[in-house]
C-alpha cells in the first residue's frame, strides 16, 4: 500500500540520518474496526510500534517486504492498547522522551466527502502551531493527485533549517526509490548537487606553502635571521639560536659517522633539558628521524619500542642510561661524550634528506595489545608550520611553553610554533608542570605567552590574570565551553583537533562564547570529510566518521603494512590519494565548521593521553590466572579513571594490587587502571557481546596495607586520600599512586592539605613520599619549623586567631 511504501522510505531516511539500523516508528490507528463503533462519538485512537531492522536489507524492495509483514502483523493485533505494550516491555522511563518510540508517521487517506449543514459551508483549514508530542512527527495526506506533508518537531532538538533539509532529503529519497527500487540502499542519494558542492568546499583547500623544506631547515632560517635570539630556556639555563645551531651541528656530524642518514631511526631517551632539544635537532640535521623514548616508561615498553623500530643508534644521557634496557644499538651520551662531540665541525652537515623523508616516529597505544609507531615526514610538519603562522598571532618575541613530553606529538606543535617565527621555547622540570598552582607559577615566572594544554590540565589551572599569556590552545581531548570561557577575555583561545597520523593537528577553531566549542575547519592543504560506512558524504548535521587527507598524512605504521592498509584507505574523491580513518565521530554545522561527537570504537582520551583499551586488556590477559579481561573509562563521582575487570581461570585467584604492579612493568602510568575488579563472569548483551555499560562500579572498601592513622595529621591526610580516590579507608603506608592517584589528583591533594592543615608542601614531596605516613612527617616538620621561627608574642597572637579545632590540632601536633 502507499502507507507501506512511505513508511519504508521514512525508515530508510531515519536510518541514514541517525546511523542506526534498528528503527522503531509509531503510527496511529483509528481503533474503529467494529461496526458498533462506527457511529459513536469519542476517541478510540491507539498507537502501534512498527520496528524495522535494516541491517540485512540490500535494496529498498527488501525494506518494503519487511515493512509489509510488520504492518500486516501489527494491524492484526491493533486492539492491544499501547499502554499494555509499555507495561509488558518495562522500558527505562525518562521524562525527556516517550517510551518505545520517539518518531511518528501517519498517512491520512480517508476519502474526503463534501460536508455541509443548511446555511453553512464547511472547509478544512490549517491548524495553528501546536506543542510537539514526540521528537518528530511526519503526517501525510492525499490531496488531489498528490501528497501533502506536515512535519512537527521538538524545537529543543531541531531547528527549522534542519527540518527543511530533512524534508528535502525525504522527497529526493522518494524520487530515487521510484527511479531505482533495486539499487543498493547506500547508493540512494540524499544530497543535492548544491549540497555536495558545499560539503566539498568545506572539506579543505590547497594553497602554496614551504612544505618542500625540512624541519631543521626551518630552524636554520631563524639562525640566519637572528642568531642571538633566545631559542630555548630552562630555569637558569638558556641557548640562543646560534649556540643551539652550533651544538646541534656538532652532534649531527658525530651521528653521521655512526651511519645516521635519511630514514634512519635514532632513539632519543633524555630528560627534559637543553640537551633534549640539542639531541632532537642534531638527529634531524644528520638527516635521521628521532624516536622519542620517555625514560619514565617501563623498561619492557622501552625495549619493545627499541626492538620494533630496529634502532641502531641511541642518543641518551648517562644519568638515565640505567633506566634504558640493554640494546645492541650504538649509544651516544650527550653528557659523557660531550668532549668527543665538541671536536666535530660547527657547520651543518650536507645530507640528501628532503621533505618526504621521515622526521620522527612516535609510538601510540595499539588496540592489538602493542603500541604502534606512526611514521611522519617533514612535509606534513612544514605544512603545519605554515598553518600555525596563518592561524595564530605569533611573533619572534613569544615565549612558548613545551608542556607535553616529546613522546607525544603535541610537543612537535610547540617546537614548530617557536622555530617558525624565531620565538623562545620554554622547558621546565616535571614538578613545575604539574597542573594547578605549580603550572600557574611557571607560566607567570617564565612570562609564557603561548601554551597548548589538554583540557584536563586547563581545568586544574587557577583562573588568574596571567597578563603575558596571549595564546591559549586546548587540544588532545574534547573540551567544554565552560572550561574555555574564563580565559577568553584579552587573549586568543583555540580549540585544536588532530590525530598523530595527521602531523599533529588537522583542524583549529578560534573560540568565542559558544555553547559548544567546535573543532573548526581543516588547515590549508589538508582535507577533512565526514563519511558514512560506505565512504559517502553525510548531510549537514548528521553524524559520520572523520576521514583526513592531504599532505599532513603520515606514511603509515612502522612495520605494520596490514594495519596501514586498514586505516589509510584510497580516497573516493581523488585518484591516487589516501584518507586516514580516524574512528572519530563528527558532524558539519550549518556554518561549515566541525562538531566533535566522540569515538566509534573503544579508544579513549584521558587527561590528554590517547589510550586503546584493547592494549590494556591484552596486558591483563597476559597475566597468570586471568581468563577474561575488560577495561572501561568511568566517571564515577565526576572524576575520569580507568577501571579493569578480570575473570579468573579455574583454581586461580588473581590479586588486584598484584595485577596493577604487573601492569606497571609494561604500561605507562597513565594506562594502568586505578582499580581492578574481579568478576565471576563478564556481563553480556543478548547477542553475546560484552556489555560495557553493565560493568559494576568498583567497591569503595578495600583491605588496608598497613596501619590505621595514628595521630590527627595522619587522620586528616587519610581522609583526603580516601575522598580523592573513592575509598572507604586507607592505610598510612598505602602508596597514593598505586591506589589509582595521578598527577592531577596529586595537585588536588596538596591543595586540600594546605587548606586543611595550613601547610603548603612542595610538589616534589608527593612523588618522593606518596604515603600518608611520609606526607604527615613532612607536615609535622614544616609546622615545627614555623613554630621555631616564631617569637613567643607571635605564637600568642597566632593562637588568639585560631578556633578551638585548630588549637586542638596544633596542640596534638606539638
Amino acid at each position: 500500500t502507499l502507507f507501506m511504501v512511505l513508511l519504508a522510505a521514512f525508515d530508510v531516511l531515519l536510518s541514514r540520518w541517525s546511523g542506526q539500523n534498528d528503527v522503531v516508528v509509531g503510527t496511529p490507528v483509528a481503533g474503529r474496526t467494529r461496526i458498533e463503533t462506527e457511529r459513536l462519538i469519542g476517541f478510540f485512537v491507539n498507537m502501534l510500534a512498527l520496528r524495522c531492522d535494516l541491517s540485512g536489507a540490500r535494496t529498498f524492495r527488501d525494506v518494503l517486504r519487511q515493512i509489509k509483514a510488520t504492518a500486516l502483523d501489527a494491524y492484526a493485533h491493533q486492539d492491544l492498547p499501547f499502554e499494555k505494550l509499555v507495561e509488558a516491555l518495562h522500558p527505562v522511563r525518562d521524562l525527556s522522551r516517550e517510551p518505545v518510540f520517539q518518531v511518528v508517521f501517519a498517512l491520512q487517506n480517508m476519502p474526503q466527502r463534501a460536508s455541509g449543514l443548511p446555511g453553512l459551508t464547511l472547509e478544512p483549514f490549517e491548524a495553528e502551531a501546536v506543542t510537539a508530542k514526540f521528537d518528530l512527527e511526519l503526517a501525510m495526506s492525499e490531496v488531489g493527485d498528490g501528497l501533502q506533508a506536515t512535519l512537527t518537531y521538538a524545537t529543543d532538538l531541531f531547528d527549522a533549517a534542519t527540518i527543511a533539509r530533512l524534508a528535502d532529503h525525504f522527497v529526493r529519497l522518494l524520487q530515487e526509490i521510484a527511479a531505482r527500487p533495486d539499487a543498493r540502499l547506500s547508493k540512494l542519494n540524499l544530497l543535492s548537487t548544491e549540497e555536495r558542492q558545499q560539503l566539498e568546499s568545506w572539506s579543505g583547500n590547497t594553497i602554496a606553502s614551504t612544505q618542500d623544506g625540512c624541519l631543521h631547515e626551518l630552524f636554520a632560517e631563524q639562525v640566519t635571521r637572528d642568531p642571538a635570539a633566545l631559542a630555548v630556556v630552562m630555569e637558569g639555563e638558556e641557548l640562543s639560536y646560534g649556540a643551539l645551531e652550533r651544538r646541534a651541528n656538532q652532534l649531527a656530524h658525530h651521528l653521521r659517522t655512526l651511519g645516521v642518514g635519511p630514514d634512519v631511526i635514532v632513539g632519543l631517551c633524555v630528560e627534559r633539558s637543553l640537551e633534549m632539544v640539542i639531541g632532537l635537532l642534531g638527529i634531524l640535521k644528520a638527516g635521521g628521524a628521532y624516536l622519542p623514548l620517555d625514560p619514565r616508561y617501563p623498561p619492557e615498553r622501552l625495549a619493545y619500542m627499541l626492538g620494533d623500530a630496529k634502532v641502531t643508534v641511541l642518543v641518551t644521557q648517562a644519568a638515565v642510561r640505567e633506566r634504558v634496557p640493554a640494546t645492541e644499538a650504538v649509544v651516544v651520551h650527550l653528557d659523557a661524550d660531550a668532549a668527543v662531540i665538541a671536536d666535530q665541525p660547527e657547520t651543518a652537515p650536507l645530507t640528501s634528506c628532503d621533505a618526504d623523508h621521515l622526521a620522527y616516529v612516535i609510538y601510540t597505544s595499539g588496540s592489538t595489545g602493542r603500541p604502534k609507531g606512526v611514521m611522519t615526514s617533514h612535509r606534513g610538519i612544514m605544512n603545519l608550520a605554515d598553518a600555525q603562522l596563518d592561524r595564530l598571532p605569533l611573533t619572534a618575541g613569544d615565549r612558548i611553553l613545551q608542556f607535553a613530553s616529546i613522546s607525544f606529538d603535541a610537543a612537535v606543535w610547540d617546537l614548530v610554533m617557536s622555530w617558525r617565527v624565531g620565538a623562545a621555547l620554554v622547558l621546565a622540570a616535571q614538578h613545575d608542570l604539574m597542573p594547578g598552582e605549580p603550572l600557574r607559577e611557571l607560566l607567570e615566572r617564565q612570562r609564557v605567552t603561548a601554551v597548548l594544554l589538554p583540557p584536563a590540565a586547563l581545568a586544574a589551572l587557577p583562573v588568574t590574570p596571567l597578563p603575558d599569556l596571549k595564546i591559549l590552545i586546548a587540544g588532545g581531548e574534547a573540551c567544554a565551553a565552560e572550561l574555555l570561557r574564563p580565559w577568553l577575555a584579552g587573549r586568543s583561545v583555540f580549540n585544536a583537533y588532530g590525530p598523530t597520523e595527521s602531523s599533529v593537528c588537522t583542524t583549529v577553531h578560534l573560540c568565542g562564547d559558544e555553547r559548544r566549542p567546535p573543532i573548526g575547519r581543516a588547515l590549508p592543504n589538508t582535507r577533512t570529510y565526514v563519511l558514512d560506512a560506505q565512504l559517502a558524504p553525510v548531510p549537514i548535521g548528521v553524524a559520520g566518521e572523520i576521514y583526513i587527507g592531504g599532505v599532513g598524512l603520515a606514511r603509515g605504521y612502522l612495520h605494520r603494512p596490514s594495519l596501514t592498509a586498514e586505516r589509510f584507505v584510497p580516497s573516493p574523491f581523488a585518484k591516487g590519494e589516501r584518507l586516514y580513518r580516524t574512528g572519530d565521530l563528527a558532524r558539519w554545522r550549518a556554518d561549515g565548521v566541525l562538531d566533535y561527537l566522540g569515538r566509534l570504537d573503544h579508544q579513549v582520551k584521558l587527561r590528554g593521553f590517547r589510550i586503546e583499551l584493547g592494549e590494556i586488556e591484552a596486558a591483563l590477559l597476559a597475566q597468570a590466572g586471568v581468563a577474561q579481561a575488560a577495561v572501561v573509562l568511568r566517571e564515577d563521582g565526576g572524576a575520569k579513571r580507568l577501571v579493569g575487570y578480570v575473570v579468573a581461570q579455574p583454581d586461580a585467584v588473581p590479586n588486584s594490587d598484584t595485577l596493577r604492579q604487573q601492569l606497571q612493568r609494561s604500561l605507562p602510568d597513565y594506562m594502568v587502571p586505578s582499580a581492578i575488579v574481579p568478576l565471576a563472569a563478564l556481563p553480556l548483551t543478548p547477542n553475546g557481546k560484552l556489555d560495557r555499560n553493565a560493568l559494576p562500579a568498583p567497591e569503595r572498601r578495600r583491605e588496608l596495607d598497613g596501619q590505621l592513622p595514628r595521630n590527627p595529621v595522619e587522620t586528616v591526610i587519610a581522609g583526603l586520600f580516601a575522598d580523592l580516590l573513592g575509598l572507604e579507608e586507607v592505610g598510612i603506608h598505602d602508596n597514593f599512586f598505586e591506589l589509582g592517584g595521578h598527577s592531577l589528583l596529586a595537585m588536588q591533594l596538596l591543595e586540600r592539605m594546605r587548606a586543611a592543615l595550613g601547610i603548603a608542601l612542595p610538589v616534589r614531596l608527593i612523588f618522593m613520599d606518596p604515603t600518608i605516613a611520609g606526607l604527615a612527617e613532612h607536615v609535622e616538620q614544616a609546622l615545627a619549623s614555623e613554630i621555631e621561627a616564631m617569637s613567643s608574642e607571635e605564637i600568642e597572637m597566632a593562637l588568639q586567631d585560631l578556633d578551638e579545632t585548630s588549637i586542638q590540632r596544633a596542640a596534638s601536633v606539638a
